[in-house]
């Protein structure tokens, strides 16, 4: 219940129930699949406070909410009335209308995004175990020792079968069938055929034996052709009947052509993709450490770090260790330390809040909260932790660190990357990658991370302000209503901010202060400003404007530039937008109203000129 209005709100501007085809959610993020994604509003919904960013990648249009997205997720669900259904699977038709790279981006995390939490876990549990046996508190022949052991491992082990369900899932098939062929190549039997090494065929076949516990190219590529034989046999199998011997079929067929030559011919697929990887890495660790500790958290703002999930797990299962999640560790932490920078600068109260909290979940390897709602916004932050990522990379590369399970990038990597061996110099590498990443990105936060305004606030005692920047000129002329009596909710709840607005009568939009434009939205609808005093203002020309998609808009300045008042910043055709069916009502925010005493506005019912007092900053 106590996300019922935010889920409501996020139902509303998705287009509705009807439009949601498929709906998931990651460790931050809910992940939507529209079957019309212009039905969607995400101006409105990244304008509600519940909301820290709204990402349209890979083919999914993500909402990002924060570590409590399940409880959204359910709500969301409960709303739609979908509790009961599992995501649809993309049909080919519908795939084909997306790139090859969204494609695949779209079928990876879709196959690991339900387990990803799990993984996590599993992987902590075994580093954890590792740090215990190093110090000495356990010991391998321990009952403790072996029975946490089992819970950790259980996952990577039994893999297949794990891959097996989400892929079927994924790949529109029976996924209990898929989990049967996952169960096969990790069959006891099967095992001890292959560590026996004994000659086998399967009529008259010869078979190859692998050992397939941990893999995962295999079950994917074997998941995939039963869903496809199963597609197949349905289509001409009598309904009578087709319910039990469709899955009857593709285990019979699948599970022995896997042993013949998916599971052979994809294994040899990922020893090449590892040795490759290997190849790559050893002629130029600095390089490859440096570029991918600089650029994973752009590709986490795109999606696209799910592309390199499957190499990651393929060297855990072929090489038994993977540098690449070593490599990512310090680009985390150089995030946290920007939002730490950020923490100890800002005087506003709220930036404060958000970076104090975000950090804190940056450390367990949650960023989103953090990138979306603190570092990129103020760019130059997001910026210094992807150098700070950079120069961890290249540390970590040097000190040739490893990870020995799978889990989510974190804190507790740190304990993943201990050897088997037991800790040595590559772990202490790793560990002033952290530290060096961290620091960096935190002091040139602290130095240069926010403009002035944004660093001081309007809370800041030494801050001398003069009484004309307190006052908001009329951005436009036009009749003045009550916020509370714009027609829509977001707005006129104040939610986004104090302020009230203005019903246009001619189509300008005009600098209100002095300052600087801090945002223009790419429909040049909204924009928002920041007075040299530290007042946010967001002007918003008419309600659902978004999807006019920047026509009968014409933006007079860009992000970045410098204003005074009066100067021209946007103009607009009211005939033809109101034509089109749009309220031109437009809302004049102050976005960080609750750093101030309130808003002074004595022009409710009245026609206001461009350039009038219109609102003053108590």
């Amino acid at each position: 219940m106590k996300y019922q209005e935010l889920a409501n709100d996020i139902l509303r501007h998705v287009g509705g129930k009807e439009n949601i085809k498929s709906l998931v959610h990651c460790a931050t993020r809910l992940r939507f699949k529209l079957y019309d994604s212009s039905k969607a509003d995400p101006e409105a919904l990244k304008a509600n406070p519940g909301i820290i960013m709204v990402v349209e990648s890979g083919g999914q249009f993500q909402v990002v909410i924060g570590n409590h997205v399940h409880d959204v997720w359910l709500a969301v669900q409960q709303l739609a009335g979908r509790e009961d259904r599992a995501p649809v699977a993309d049909m080919p038709e519908d795939n084909d209308k997306a790139g090859p790279l969204a494609r695949f981006i779209d079928v990876v995390s879709g196959i690991f995004t339900p387990f990803i939490g799990a993984m996590a876990a599993c992987g902590i549990l075994k580093g954890l175990l590792a740090l215990g046996l190093a110090c000495g508190l356990l010991n391998e022949a321990n009952g403790t020792y072996r029975i946490l052991y089992a819970a950790g491992d259980a996952l990577f082990y039994f893999l297949p079968m794990v891959l097996g369900y989400t892929a079927g899932k994924k790949f529109g098939g029976n996924p209990f069938v898929t989990l049967i062929v996952g169960g096969a190549l990790v069959h006891p039997m099967m095992l001890e055929a292959f560590q026996s090494g004994a000659a086998e065929t399967f009529l008259g076949i010869p078979v190859v034996f692998i050992n397939y516990t941990s893999s995962v190219i295999p079950i994917i590529c074997s998941a995939w052709f039963c869903c496809w034989l199963e597609r197949q046999c349905n289509k001409v199998m009598p309904a009578a009947v087709k319910n039990f011997f469709t899955p009857l079929i593709c285990v019979a067929v699948t599970v022995p052509l896997t042993f013949l030559a998916i599971g052979p011919l994809a294994t040899g697929l990922g020893e090449m993709l590892a040795a490759g990887f290997q190849w790559i890495y050893h002629l130029a660790p600095w390089l490859a450490g440096g570029l991918l500790g600089a650029v994973w958290q752009v590709c986490v703002i795109f999606g696209l770090h799910w592309g390199l999930v499957p190499l990651m797990m393929n060297n855990l299962a072929v090489l038994g260790h993977d540098p690449m999640i070593a490599i990512i560790v310090p680009s985390i932490f150089g995030q946290v330390g920007a939002a730490l920078g950020i923490f100890l600068r800002a005087r506003d109260a709220r930036l404060k809040t958000l970076a104090g909290s975000g950090a804190i979940a940056g450390v367990f390897g949650i960023t989103e909260p953090i990138v979306y709602g603190v570092n990129l916004p103020n760019r130059r932050p997001f910026i210094f932790g992807c150098i700070g990522g950079c120069v961890g990379g290249i540390i970590v590369a040097f000190s040739q660190t490893q990870v020995y399970s799978m889990g989510l990038a974190s804190i507790f990597s740190l304990a993943q990357m201990i050897p088997p061996s037991g800790m040595d110099a590559t772990v202490w590498g790793a560990v002033i990658a952290v530290i060096v990443s961290f620091a960096i990105a935190a002091l040139l936060t602290l130095a240069a991370g926010l403009p002035r305004a944004a660093a001081h606030g309007a809370d800041d005692k030494n801050a001398t302000l003069r009484a004309e920047d307190n006052d908001i000129l009329a951005p436009l002329s036009g009749d003045v209503i009550a916020l509370d009596a714009v027609p829509d909710a977001t707005f006129a709840s104040g939610l986004i901010g104090a302020g009230a607005a203005i019903i246009p009568s001619e189509g300008r939009v005009v600098a209100p202060f002095h300052g600087e434009v801090s945002s223009l939205f790419s429909t040049k609808h909204a924009i928002g400003l920041l007075s040299r005093s530290g007042i946010e203002v967001l002007i918003h020309v008419g309600i659902d404007t978004v999807k006019l998609n920047g026509e009968h808009f014409t933006a007079c300045v860009k992000e970045g530039d410098t204003v005074k008042p009066g100067d021209l910043l946007i103009t607009f055709d009211i005939r033809a937008i109101a034509d089109a069916g749009y309220d031109l009502t437009t809302p004049v925010l102050v976005s960080n109203s609750d750093s101030y005493g309130g808003l002074e506005n004595t022009h409710v019912g009245q026609h206001i000129h461009a350039g009038q007092p219109f609102l003053q900053v108590k």
